[in-house]
């Protein structure tokens, strides 16, 4: 009776833990990380009686913890693609609104601007025109300026998230450590492992994931090492080995993840490894869509400041004075390399002179102790060398002047940022209406005592013009023209005498030749004339001894030539290597960044069914099916009650051989 009853014990006992088990399961169904289990059952060791072996009962051999490592490692990857994704995604439409806004977008102030222009073209003398166009183009500025903070703004928040991600990071770290570490001194018998601190384990494992991809790998004591990026460790065993922030070495606005070094700075990690996760989301925004978005508003701040300046200073105020700087300079940022040497003072300054040559790029300016060397931090164009020292002044490099001095080191690195704070930096700096170019400095003139049909154009300037000994005085400069021999003779002054700058004749074939100084210039009806910076066209055919004059503009109140070409720099191929206008320019940072959104949502769309798909794979195996752990209960309870009514049999089988031998 005794083995009956201890086999009826062993099956109580057994179902009394796969009940226990069970409810565990039941009440652990919505517990995030939780893994089904199971109670495992075995036969106990039967006895040879002679005639056979005779059964012992039954034993719970392992609570067994359903978990499939394949299936599990498919959910991490998902989800860390999930989050990184899903972060990028909020980030870049907060940037896709601010740029795509019809209303207090760039378009409609560029607009207002130009339109302020062209009418104060239309009427030159009117100072309330000329104030109406300060108005504008000082809301131009503030729009600029405006759309540049919120996007300093979105920066800011952005490295913000980096420490905070940082921080959250090196919690769940340390956590695994914890966990590395309880584990290795509960798991003394490979059957029976701690379910409940493992499932803890590969949760903390699961929400760092979300965080920054990880790559896990099994050590000894049924520990895991847990490594980032390519490879860089952030758990071994029991020790954490956590990550820091700190401000970039070249850029103070930039925070960069890395590891603390021994003298208590950052060694940073490239922000390419730091893939996945809300971590390499945030890094991904702020290294492509948020960069983007910054240098390209300021490359078109810096375009129409550059382009609207140097128009300007070819111009002539209501006083009769040369045209002056209309917007302030745009300087770019330089960062100095924290790490250079302390022996060196090399500095750096990098001026925006050319809208033209701009790109959205970062450059790298580094020395090799022989000569500097300039670099698109994209790698879309080889190095410039920049020649040290500068004897001939700054060297321009894609529309930026860089000016050189003090004594470098080798290996001495600067990061230059042409346009990050153009934006930010555009401001109007002239303030009197009257002082606004809108005339042109020289007039031409064909005087009515001419006997042939030939006309002069009205005549524009160029940089050359603002040279010293270029400008015209006086009367300025006669062409006399002599049928004889179907020339021109150039002459100035008083006594007339010969001009001293060379004749540029550019043909209607587009060939240019060059008269020195005093030569007759050939004449052919239509030909393009310059010299000093004076450009003409003189057409149709002159008479014998006729006469053109140009000489400065001494009466230009009513005068808008350079007005119209100002208010014609909307409509100018200006920007990207004179391909683009300001206008069509900033229509294709919108649709990069639109288009780029849009992607982004969905990929988005598109890891959340990943995620999902995953999930569902990963709980057909791991998860708590409610119906299921139902019905094991009733199995369980009849297993209970069975094995009740076992021993309740031994027992009254028992009393019966007790009453017999009594009896």
């Amino acid at each position: 009776m005794g083995n009956l009853l201890s086999i009826g014990k062993s099956g109580l006992l057994a179902a009394q833990v796969g009940l226990s088990t069970t409810g565990n399961n039941i009440t652990n169904a919505s517990v995030a990380g939780y893994n089904r289990q199971q109670a495992v059952q075995a036969d106990n060791p039967s006895q040879n009686q002679g005639y056979g072996f005779i059964g012992n009962g039954t034993n719970v051999a392992q609570i067994k913890r359903y978990y499939d490592d394949f299936l599990n490692s498919q959910l991490l990857t998902s989800q860390s693609s999930q989050a990184q994704t899903n972060t990028y995604s909020t980030q870049i439409a907060a940037v896709d609104n601010l740029l795509s806004d019809t209303t207090a977008g760039l378009s409609p102030a560029l607009q207002s601007f130009f339109n302020g222009v062209q009418s104060a073209d239309a009427d030159p003398s009117s100072v309330a025109s000329r104030q109406a166009l300060l108005s504008s183009a000082n809301s131009l500025a503030s729009r600029f300026q405006g759309m540049a903070a919120q996007l300093n703004d979105m920066a800011t928040g952005v490295n913000t998230q980096i420490v905070s991600t940082v921080n959250q990071i090196n919690t769940y770290a340390a956590q695994i450590g914890q966990l590395n570490s309880q584990i290795a001194n509960a798991f003394t018998d490979p059957l029976n492992p701690p379910n409940d601190l493992l499932d803890q384990r590969d949760q903390a494992i699961n929400e760092l994931n979300k965080l920054i991809k990880v790559t896990t790998q099994p050590t000894s004591n049924h520990m895991l090492s847990v490594s980032i990026g390519a490879g860089q460790p952030l758990v071994v065993g029991s020790v954490p080995l956590p990550l820091a922030t700190g401000n970039s070495p070249t850029d103070v606005s930039q925070v960069v993840v890395g590891y603390q070094s021994k003298s208590g700075g950052i060694n940073p990690l490239p922000d390419n490894i730091l893939a996945g996760g809300a971590l390499g989301g945030l890094l991904q925004f702020r290294d492509g869509a948020l960069q983007q978005a910054q240098n390209g508003l300021g490359q078109i701040a810096a375009g129409v400041a550059s382009a609207f300046n140097a128009q300007h200073a070819l111009g002539q105020d209501l006083n009769g004075q040369p045209g002056g700087a209309f917007f302030g300079p745009i300087n770019a940022y330089v960062g100095t390399n924290t790490h250079n040497l302390a022996s060196s003072t090399a500095t750096v300054s990098a001026t925006v002179v050319d809208a033209s040559g701009l790109t959205t790029s970062d450059y790298s300016v580094d020395f090799d102790g022989t000569n500097f060397s300039v670099k698109r931090t994209d790698g879309s164009a080889p190095p410039v060398i920049l020649t040290f020292p500068q004897t001939t002044g700054p060297q321009v490099v894609d529309g930026v002047a860089y000016t050189l001095s003090g004594t470098p080191a080798t290996g001495d690195n600067f990061l230059v940022r042409p346009t990050l704070n153009a934006a930010s930096d555009i401001a109007v700096t002239l303030t009197d209406p009257t002082k606004i170019a809108l005339a042109t400095p020289i007039v031409t003139t064909a005087p009515l005592t001419n006997t042939g049909k030939g006309k002069i154009s009205a005549g524009t300037i160029d940089n050359n013009y603002l040279t010293p000994g270029n400008t015209l005085t006086g009367t300025g400069v006669t062409l006399t023209y002599d049928k004889t021999s179907n020339t021109f003779a150039a002459t100035a002054g008083t006594p007339p005498a010969p001009i001293a700058q060379d004749v540029t004749v550019v043909g209607l074939n587009g060939v240019s030749t060059v008269y020195p100084a005093g030569t007759p210039i050939p004449y052919t009806d239509g030909d393009k004339l310059s010299f000093g910076g004076v450009n003409f066209q003189i057409t149709g055919q002159p008479g014998d001894k006729d006469t053109f004059g140009i000489a400065p503009n001494s009466a230009g109140v009513g005068d808008s030539r350079n007005g119209a070409l100002l208010a014609g720099l909307q409509g100018k191929n200006i920007m990207a290597g004179n391909k683009a206008t300001f206008q069509t320019t900033y229509a294709q940072l919108v649709n990069l960044i639109g288009n780029k959104s849009s992607e982004a949502q969905i990929a988005s769309k598109a890891d959340d069914a990943a995620v999902q798909a995953a999930t569902n794979a990963q709980q057909s195996v791991s998860g708590v099916n409610l119906d299921e752990e139902a019905a094991n209960l009733l199995q369980y309870q009849q297993a209970y009650q069975a094995s009740g009514k076992v021993m309740q049999i031994a027992s009254q089988l028992f009393d019966v051989l007790l009453n017999l031998s009594t009896g």
